[in-house]
């Protein structure tokens, strides 16, 4: 098919990306499927990756009640994901939250959001590589050191980035791979435990066991802890709006996939929670550190010999989320490069011409994940606070984009895509800013971990840090200033730069 015929079948795509200045040429293909698009932001999301990193944390926290908080962090982020919808509708462009923030608000607004972003990114796509190698390792039966850690994780990260360098349909492929692996998984490891491995009946769902009573802020402020397992679970559905150039129809369907990313992925991790809860046999040895893995205990004796392969499906989640987050990385570092934003733009605003990738912003998202990843060895205190920064900084994201939202209604932005909120626009915007703040102040809330005053506000510490060296550069470097695309027009006529 030529670029002729090409351009013809998809006018209306071509049409809106132009409308919003970037020019239908030799950039990404749009190959990429509904589905295609779901798995992508179902595996960004993945409910065992999140779920296995954090349950022994908040049941040992808040006791059994601890489920509850991923129904709560659904509930939430469905609100926002609202909001999301009727944004990219209006604005699908690649790279999410940057250029949404750059048409509602402007400039400067939108070089913080990409900043921190890119920043959370980066953290978060090296904590899911380093917490992959043990998995890959319990397949074989290896026990690892840290410098053995390191190297499988980079491993991950090359295959990674190998998935992303052959385009946009192997991306799609992958990601439905990923989505399959984890709902079989899910499933699996979920209905089992519910029908012969369940220790207790429903009731101790709603008893605390007498955990986490004496916590600072009784039990609820043991319950707010806990809950990060919700917070940590429910944002994998950015990604389909990062990759809004590579599918058609993409004003009507990203947000819908975004709706569908939620549903899927909050059915896989709460039959996952609940069925794990209801299956731990000693709550308070979890609680005192005496089980520090009740899930590898659990499904050691569920599946006993071919426990192997339970763990292989769960490494192959693992290497999903990596490749998802990575494409939505570079996916943000090209957008912003295209515009001319960042340091070195021209390199990172490369595009493979014959894969339709952008493949220096991939190689840009590999690298800087796996310097972190080799800093484990020489500053694991570095790595822990950039690593716990992705979480707090992936909500700070979303909430700059509902905020940019609701403060561009007040100016009378009037949504013009195909997915819109009528009505609802107002209450669904406060609703999902009222949940983001209080989720991004419980993320952010100093804790006792026993470690010293430094280590109860390392991420408040990491957080002011990024964003103040991020405020800094822009100021400095006017980094703001540069390029020409249009910034702050959501409301009204196109802004100056200032």
């Amino acid at each position: 098919m030529d670029k002729t015929t090409q351009i013809v079948e998809h006018d209306e795509d071509a049409a809106h990306l132009a409308s919003l200045g970037y020019s239908y040429d030799t950039t990404f293909k749009r190959e990429m499927s509904f589905w295609g698009n779901v798995s992508l932001g179902f595996t960004y999301l993945s409910p065992i990756a999140g779920v296995y990193s954090m349950f022994a944390i908040s049941l040992g926290q808040a006791g059994p009640p601890m489920a509850w908080a991923l129904v709560i962090a659904l509930v939430g982020q469905f609100f926002v994901a609202l909001v999301f919808g009727e944004v990219v509708s209006n604005y699908p462009v690649a790279g999410g939250v940057y250029p949404w923030s750059r048409r509602l608000w402007g400039r400067k607004w939108a070089w913080m959001n990409g900043w921190i972003y890119v920043v959370a990114l980066i953290g978060t796509i090296a904590a899911v590589a380093y917490g992959a190698a043990p998995f890959i390792a319990s397949v074989v039966g290896a026990t690892l050191d840290n410098s053995g850690i390191v190297l499988l994780a980079l491993g991950t990260l090359v295959v990674a980035t190998l998935l992303n360098f052959l385009g946009t349909k192997v991306l799609s492929m992958a990601a439905t791979v990923g989505l399959i692996a984890e709902l079989i998984g899910s499933v699996v490891i979920g209905g089992y435990l519910l029908l012969f491995g369940r220790q207790h009946d429903l009731s101790v769902l709603f008893d605390n066991q007498g955990i986490g009573t004496d916590a600072p802020g009784g039990y609820l402020g043991a319950f707010a802890a806990a809950a990060l397992i919700g917070m940590f679970a429910y944002y994998g559905f950015e990604a389909n709006g990062d990759v809004a150039e590579e599918i058609k129809d993409p004003s009507r369907r990203v947000p819908k996939a975004m709706r569908m990313t939620l549903y899927i992925g909050g059915f896989a991790a709460n039959l996952l929670v609940f069925s794990l809860v209801l299956a731990v046999p000693d709550f308070a040895a979890v609680a005192s550190g005496e089980v520090t893995d009740p899930i590898g205990e659990l499904l050691h004796q569920a599946f006993g010999p071919i426990f192997p392969v339970v763990m292989f499906v769960i490494v192959v989640a693992f290497i999903s989320c990596i490749t998802s987050l990575q494409a939505a990385a570079s996916r943000l570092v090209y957008s912003m490069g295209r515009d001319r934003f960042l340091p070195g733009s021209t390199f990172l605003a490369k595009f493979n011409e014959r894969r339709h990738v952008p493949h220096n912003a991939l190689l840009t998202a590999a690298f800087f994940p796996a310097a972190l990843i080799l800093l484990s060895l020489l500053l694991p205190d570095a790595l822990t606070a950039l690593v716990g920064f992705g979480t707090v900084g992936i909500y700070v994201g979303f909430q700059m984009v509902v905020l940019a939202a609701l403060r561009a209604r007040f100016l009378g932005w009037r949504p013009a895509g195909k997915f819109r909120l009528g009505a609802w626009a107002y209450p669904v915007n406060l609703i999902a800013l009222i949940w983001g703040v209080a989720a991004v102040l419980n993320i952010l809330w100093p804790r006792p971990t026993g470690a010293g005053w430094a280590y109860d506000w390392l991420m408040v510490l990491t957080t002011v840090g990024v964003v103040a060296l991020g405020w800094i550069y822009m100021l400095v470097s006017k980094a703001y200033r540069r390029g020409d695309a249009p910034a702050g027009d959501a409301s009204g006529p196109i802004k100056t730069i200032a």
